[in-house]
């Protein structure tokens, strides 16, 4: 990936200022709570929107933080987190398209994707005591990092456009901005919806 990222341990490693890991189950209680500190979320969502029931786990028969903590269990769930200390402090959510399927404008998205991205990003956040930081690109690059370590492949994601000088709610940018992805590589591709971009970026195995 050529991130400059210094390895800690086999499940971690180093940025410029803090430490990222995988979300598992031994980092979920972190994740948990930075979650519940920010009262679940995009009004409770427990980053659970993009995802659906699976095999074994029904979507509605539990609340968003079991369900989340399941597909954690069932491998179904990945993210990567920015710790500082011990305490999560951001994470940005990836997966496949099977693990994270409900996107916005799927059906105009999946009209123009010829080739379909093996990998997505969709979800971004940041404590609100940490943000303008760079914590959020930190986190993007965690994530390109853990899909490197999985044998790499093309990654799309799906940032808003903000006009110049409009004032936007937090839940608007859950997947940040074009130019963040732009800094980590990506290009921009197409528009979807009003404000809803396509990027697109090739990540070479680790």
């Amino acid at each position: 990936m050529g991130l400059g990222l210094c390895p800690v341990e086999a499940q971690e490693w180093r940025m410029t200022k803090h430490v990222i890991r995988p979300l598992t189950l031994d980092t979920y209680p972190a994740w948990l709570a930075l979650a519940e500190k920010h009262n679940g979320v995009w009004g409770g969502c427990y980053c659970s929107y993009f995802h659906s029931s699976t095999a074994s786990t029904v979507k509605d028969d539990y609340d968003r933080a079991t369900f989340k903590r399941r597909l954690v269990e069932e491998g179904a769930a990945h993210a990567a987190l920015v710790f500082e200390g011990d305490q999560a402090i951001a994470w940005c959510q990836y997966g496949s398209p099977v693990e994270l399927p409900n996107i916005y404008h799927r059906k105009e998205y999946d009209a123009g994707e010829r080739n379909p991205a093996p990998w997505r990003i969709t979800c971004f956040f940041v404590d609100r005591d940490h943000r303008r930081k760079g914590v959020a690109l930190e986190a993007l690059l965690g994530a390109l990092e853990l899909i490197a370590r999985a044998g790499g492949g093309e990654v799309v994601s799906f940032p808003n456009i903000v006009e110049p000088g409009k004032r936007v709610s937090s839940s608007f940018l859950h997947n940040v901005t074009p130019g963040m992805f732009e800094e980590a590589g990506f290009t921009f591709e197409r528009r979807i919806g009003k404000n809803k971009t396509v990027m697109r970026k090739v990540v070479a195995p680790a």
